[in-house]
Order: structure tokens, then C-alpha cells, then sequence
């Protein structure tokens, strides 16, 4: 018997053998057709993000016209806005204990009713934080089955971090810095608008180093009047505030922090005693210090006017009742004349979109400042 070749014995009649050239005349396999495109899909896929990111990145003069026309884009609505007033020429609006409200966290007892990030989208510039010091705890962390195991860290506490949960603080602990965050992002999005913060400080100055340090973008953002040799020249202008970037100002009741870039307020702010009593009947303006009385005066330099208009206890109804016509007529015929006859540079209530029927509200009430400095 003849040997037979495997190959031809497996092969079906009239079929091309598995190796070797086609005979001629057979049709051809669209077997490499598709293997040319599914190869060619391959390298599109993973090809793609090479390419991508090999694309050349924008020129960077082109990045800096870019900045630079968005900063004289701010400079132009500051200009518009405050023309060439300084600093201490112009009014804000302010929330007392800015951190106690429904929206941040779980406070029982608040002062303002919205987020930090909503007050300063609707009008706030100038917002009151009180910090202190909380001491990690596991037994709070256990008898809270977990949800107030946090970090020992600067929070903003309305007294003892660890004595009544809303009241004297709340769940979720709100960081000192991610607080901070809020007002540094705010800024970013907003090239144009100037943020002041008030701290009533219970801390360290190296705790609250340390968790300023922890803020992405304040450095570049922090206003330090050294830097500007505030004392012998005065605050500088809205639009110089802007052009530079350094649009955030803050103070403290504590005066070993300037190192920080943070104010001591007594040096550089006059500012009435805080409160209208329990039954807001109390519209003297007194100085909140006695030896810095409110129409203090010194050479070359204004301090900024601070002014408080809220009860011991904030309620919406004291509100009402107080942030209305009694506002405008205390700045007029009280604060006004206790200052040597200036407007208030910040106007702090409680509930700031609260008011009387009058038609008139904080917000309006400051805006009416403006107008007429």
C-alpha cells in the first residue's frame, strides 16, 4: 500500500493544503482581512492615550495671557464696583458665629441658617469663627457607636468641644481647615470679591499654624499688611487688593499670631461692644475696648470699623425684629456719630436674610453705606 500523506488525507477534496503557497486559481481567505482590522483596532485603542498624551502642552505664554486677562477682567469689575475707594472706605456685610447653622452640620442651637459656602454666595464677606482645640476621644468615639471618632485638631466649637452635641459643638465636626477651604475656594471661583475672617480664638499659635498650613492655595490668597506697610501708607484700594490676588484678610483676639499673616484685631480695628442685651433693647454703641475707643484716631492710618448688631441668644423672631429699621437707624444715629461720624467697614448680624417688614435688611443697609461713601 502506497503511504499516504497526513496532510492530503485530512484535506478535503479540491481544498488548499494547510502550509505552502495557494494553488492558483483557489479562493482567497478573508481570514487576514480580518486580522488587519481587528489589529487595526487594537492600535487605535491603545494607541489613543499615547497620542493624547504626547499632544504638545498649551504654550505658556499663551497660559499667562490667559491669567492675565482673567485678572484684568477682575480688576476691571472691582473698578466698576468700588472705583478708587480704599479698604477702610468701603462696607460689608458680616455673620455672627458664621459656623453655627443648619446646613454645615447638626447644630440644635445656630445663628445663621445657611452654609458657610451659601453666605458668601449670597452677599457675606465677613464671617465670625470661633476655634478650639479638640483632644481625639475614644470614649466619645465608642458612645457614639463610631460617628465621632475624629482626629485631635482646630474645629469650631461654640465653647467645649466635648461638653453638649449641638450646642456647644456638632456633628460633623467641622474642621478649622476645611472651613477654611470652603472660604479659599470661594475666592478662587470668584477673582473679584474680598473675604474677611473674624476668629474668636481659643487656641495656640502653632495649632493654628498648623492647620492654616494645611489650606491648598492661602498663601497665595493671605493679605499681610506688613507686606503693604499698612501702618504709614493706609489700607490700600479694592482694585490694588484684586490685582495683587491677596483678597483674604484675617484677624484674631489673640496678638501673638501676625507671624502667620493673621491680625491681631485690637491693633487694627475699632469695634463696639457685641451685644444689643437680652431684650435687643440696648442700641448704644459702645467701644468694645476701653482703652481703643471707636473714633480713635492716629496718624496716616484708619483702622477698620467693626460693628455687631445681635442678642445674647439668637432666635429668627429677635432677628426680625432687629435686623430692619432698627439696624439702619442704630448705624445712623448711634454708631455713626460714636465713630467720628464713619460708616461701619463691617455689619455683623444674626440670620442675615432675616428682617422686619420695613423693607429694609442687612444686606440693603450696607449697600446704602456704599452708596454714599
Amino acid at each position: 500500500m502506497p503511504t499516504m500523506n497526513m496532510s492530503s488525507r485530512n484535506a478535503r477534496p479540491g481544498a488548499a493544503p494547510w502550509f505552502g503557497p495557494r494553488p492558483v486559481g483557489t479562493a482567497p481567505s478573508r481570514r487576514p482581512v480580518r486580522l488587519f482590522f481587528v489589529l487595526l483596532l487594537l492600535l487605535g485603542l491603545l494607541g489613543t492615550p499615547a497620542l493624547a498624551a504626547a499632544s504638545p502642552a498649551p504654550p505658556a505664554r499663551s497660559v499667562a495671557a490667559a491669567a492675565a486677562t482673567a485678572n484684568a477682567s477682575a480688576v476691571a469689575q472691582a473698578k466698576a464696583r468700588w472705583g478708587d475707594r480704599r479698604l477702610d472706605q468701603v462696607s460689608f456685610l458680616g455673620t455672627h458665629n458664621a459656623f453655627t447653622n443648619y446646613e454645615d452640620s447638626r447644630w440644635s442651637s445656630v445663628s445663621q441658617s445657611e452654609s458657610l459656602r451659601h453666605q458668601l454666595d449670597n452677599g457675606v464677606r465677613g464671617l465670625s469663627l470661633d476655634t478650639h482645640w479638640y483632644e481625639r476621644s475614644t470614649w466619645l468615639c465608642v458612645i457614639s457607636f463610631g460617628s465621632d471618632c475624629y482626629p485631635s485638631d482646630v474645629y469650631l466649637c461654640h465653647g467645649e468641644c466635648k461638653t453638649f452635641a449641638g450646642v456647644t459643638y456638632a456633628l460633623p465636626r467641622q474642621s478649622f481647615q476645611s472651613s477654611m477651604q470652603t472660604v479659599v475656594d470661594f475666592l478662587a471661583a470668584n477673582p473679584q470679591e474680598v473675604v474677611t475672617i473674624f476668629l474668636e480664638d481659643y487656641v495656640s499659635a502653632q495649632q493654628l499654624g498648623n492647620s492654616l498650613g494645611r489650606v491648598r492655595g492661602l498663601d497665595q490668597l493671605l493679605f499681610r499688611p506688613d507686606a503693604w506697610n499698612v501702618r504709614q501708607q493706609g489700607w490700600p484700594r479694592m482694585t490694588d487688593l484684586v490685582g495683587s490676588g491677596k483678597r483674604l484678610l484675617i484677624f484674631s483676639d489673640e496678638p501673638d499670631r501676625e507671624h502667620l499673616g493673621v491680625m491681631y484685631d485690637k491693633a487694627w480695628t475699632v469695634s463696639n461692644f457685641w451685644s444689643l442685651g437680652d431684650l435687643g433693647n440696648d442700641v448704644s454703641c459702645v467701644s468694645r475696648w476701653s482703652d481703643v475707643p471707636l473714633d480713635r484716631q492716629e496718624p496716616g492710618f484708619r483702622r477698620l470699623f467693626t460693628m455687631s448688631h445681635h442678642r445674647n441668644v439668637p432666635t429668627v423672631i429677635n432677628s426680625a425684629l432687629d435686623n430692619g429699621t432698627k439696624l439702619r437707624d442704630r448705624v445712623n444715629q448711634q454708631c455713626r456719630p460714636a465713630a467720628g461720624g464713619r460708616d461701619p467697614n463691617f455689619v455683623s448680624v444674626d440670620f442675615h436674610r432675616i428682617s422686619d417688614s420695613s423693607g429694609h435688611t442687612p444686606a440693603s443697609v450696607v449697600a446704602e453705606l456704599n452708596a454714599r461713601n
